[in-house]
Parts: C-alpha cells; structure tokens; sequence
C-alpha cells in the first residue's frame, strides 16, 4: 500500500510540474488608448483584460508594454521578444496573422457642434478636412480615398489632438471611436474644456471589430490559435463592458 501511495504522489507531482512547465508568459505590445488600452488604466482597458481573460483560460499569462502606436507596432514587428500587437483592425497583411474578433468598437467622426455635417457616401466628404490619427487603420474605403488624394487628411499622434482641432475649427470632422471620444471626454482636462463645442457626427463610419496582430510565423500561428481557444472560453461582451 505504502508503494502504491508513493508511486501515486511522485505521478502527482510529475504531472504538476508538466502542467506547470507548459504555463508560459508571452509579451505584445499595444498603446494607451483608453478605455480599451493603457497603462494606468484599470486591468490596463477593455482589450486587454479581454486579452489577458483569454490568455489565462488557457492557462498562461500576458505581459503588455505600451509604446506610441507607431513605435508598438514596429516593436511587434521587430523585436523578437513580442509576439505582435493589439488592438488593431483588420486590413491585408503579409506580416501579421489576425485573431478572431475581441470586441468591437464604433468608428465615426468628431464634429464641430455648431457646424453638424449631414452625409451618406464618402463622395459627400470630400468637401471637407478630415483629421486622422497617424498609423491607424480607418476604413478601406476612406484610406483609399485619403491615398489617392480625393479626401484631404491631416495627420497627428493622438485622437486628442485631433479633438481640439476639431473644437477650434482648424478641421471639419476626425475619425474617432465613441467609445474614446466619450473617455476623453470625461478624463482629459484638455478635451473636457472642449465638452460644449464638439459631438460625435449622427452617422457612424462602422461597428469596427477589434482584433489581436501576431506575427506571421509558426510561433505566432500557435499562439494565435491558443488565444483565440482561449476567446471561446470567456465572455468577451461582459468583460468590455465592464471595463468601459
């Protein structure tokens, strides 16, 4: 009895430390872009607490670095350390594999609330400045029409600067998420000033889907496969909601 009790506590502890040693951390980057991204936000925003939920059902744990946009994708890009980035938007990629949907958010404009714009078809912008946020992705059709010249687009680092710009007049209408555009809002002094001058556009541009970016190799196909497991096993609309 004793020798089957102690071979079954060493099967035990083997099996333990198996379970153990296939737990691993992984790194990504992303940006402080609130509420779904950030440092000093609580559990860091929504997608990351997605992202961190998913992760954990299977049974490993995420580390998430915050760089400037830009900088968090060529770090994903570049730097063996992460295995890619979010959250992103889907667009045609050779150097990143895209995860199932994470949430979603809804893309429009900002606009100058004395001077509401009415339209139905990008043609109908064309009239107008439009601010951007550098190394976004918008939508295929209006990144098209910003390329090829027929809408004009200013670029600038962050959604806020483009709010105020938009509050002062200096642009007719930026691309923004409500969802940010209602953050800001509410917890930048800056933006808050601007509460009585500016408001989301009546039409939205979409309901963007939000998606995680791993690298397109084998180590990020496995773990694009174990994150989006992972989503199956989480409430995904609880735990946005929750964090917005």
């Amino acid at each position: 009895m004793k020798r089957h009790a102690l071979a079954f506590a060493i099967a035990a502890s083997l099996l333990t430390l198996t379970s153990f040693s296939k737990a691993e951390t992984i790194y990504l980057t992303s940006l402080d872009w609130p509420p779904y991204s950030g440092a000093e936000l609580s559990s860091q925003g929504a997608s990351v607490a997605v992202a961190k939920a998913a992760f954990e059902a299977m049974g490993h744990t995420l580390v998430v670095e915050f760089y400037p946009w830009s900088r968090a994708v060529n770090m994903a890009t570049n730097n063996d350390k992460y295995l890619g980035y979010f959250p992103e938007y889907l667009y045609d990629s050779d150097e990143f594999l895209f995860s199932n949907p994470m949430g979603v958010g809804p893309l429009g404009f900002v606009e100058n609330a004395t001077k509401p714009i009415a339209w139905n078809n990008m043609s109908d912008i064309t009239a107008f400045s439009i601010g951007v946020v550098q190394g976004y992705v918008n939508t295929e059709d209006l990144d098209a029409m910003i390329a090829d010249g027929s809408i004009k687009a200013q670029a600038v680092t962050s959604d806020a600067q483009n709010v105020l710009k938009v509050a002062a007049g200096h642009i007719d209408m930026a691309v923004i998420d409500s969802n940010v555009l209602d953050y800001l809002l509410k917890n930048d002094p800056q933006v808050s000033a601007t509460a009585d001058k500016v408001r989301m556009n009546d039409k939205l541009l979409v309901d963007k889907e939000l998606f995680m970016a791993f690298k397109n190799n084998a180590n990020g196909q496995k773990w694009l496969d174990v994150f989006n497991e992972g989503l199956t096993k989480i409430d995904v609309e609880a735990i946005m909601a929750q964090h917005m």
